[in-house]
């Protein structure tokens, strides 16, 4: 039978080596898997690379594994924010390496690896610095940068709603980032705040199927006396 939810995060993650690519889901703090976060920065596997949309916002999350000195190099397509001065010290003094990549491109990269594709050319930093060295073509009178893939080792996301076989469905932006990054991951974790028996998600609303994701862990929602939420505990 197959069944993929696992009662602790830290098992869910297992072991993580040193050096190890980590996809982290969300958009902005939207979806970010922050209770995973927590687990991974107690392991504190060494000279990580963190791919995702942003770098970090306040001290936790991403944030809070730049600060613990976990990160090698940040991969992603807004590294500055209003609140991303850890990142920010981080890499005006040289600790942390960064990789930016427009936003559509990063996506692609991603969807690349999952999908089994080589490289591909996009226009978008055609003429820019972030080209790089990178070969360039003229299609259709059109020119064009090869990007490649990012594959990776280990992806935490957070969705709304799974099951044992680990379907999953997001919630709104969310979903950004974490369907295509369970593809393209050796390993992918998912966090749910609702786990559904399997037949209850509509096939045609599920957004990750379940072969794509490794290990499921259900997660908690905490009322505020406001009326709002804490931060999720894992159960």
């Amino acid at each position: 039978m197959i069944d993929k939810i696992v009662q602790s995060a830290a098992d869910a993650i297992g072991h993580v080596a040193d050096g190890a690519t980590v996809l982290l889901g969300g958009f902005g703090t939207a979806g970010m898997p922050d209770e995973l976060l927590e687990v991974l920065i107690e392991k504190a596997p060494r000279g990580l690379t963190v791919v995702s949309n942003n770098a970090g916002n306040g001290e936790s999350g991403i944030a809070a594994l730049l600060k613990a000195g976990l990160v090698g190099k940040v991969i992603c397509s807004f590294p500055r924010s209003a609140d991303s001065y850890v990142f920010d010290e981080l890499y005006r003094s040289g600790k942390v390496e960064l990789e930016l990549v427009p936003q559509g491109n990063l996506a692609e990269r991603i969807r690349a690896a999952g999908a089994g594709i080589g490289a591909f050319f996009s226009p978008t930093a055609f003429g820019t610095a972030l080209a790089g060295d990178r070969e360039t073509r003229c299609i259709h009178g059109k020119s064009y940068v090869l990007e490649y893939p990012i594959h990776a080792d280990l992806a935490l996301i957070k969705a709304e709603r799974g099951d044992r076989w680990g379907n999953l469905v997001f919630r709104k932006a969310a979903r950004n980032f974490g369907p295509v990054m369970a593809m393209a991951a050796k390993k992918t974790v998912a966090t749910v705040h609702e786990l559904v028996d399997l037949g209850t998600l509509d096939p045609e609303s599920i957004v990750t199927p379940g072969i794509f994701v490794s290990h499921i862990v259900k997660i908690e929602r905490t009322p505020t006396l406001a009326g709002g939420f804490r931060k999720a505990t894992c159960v």
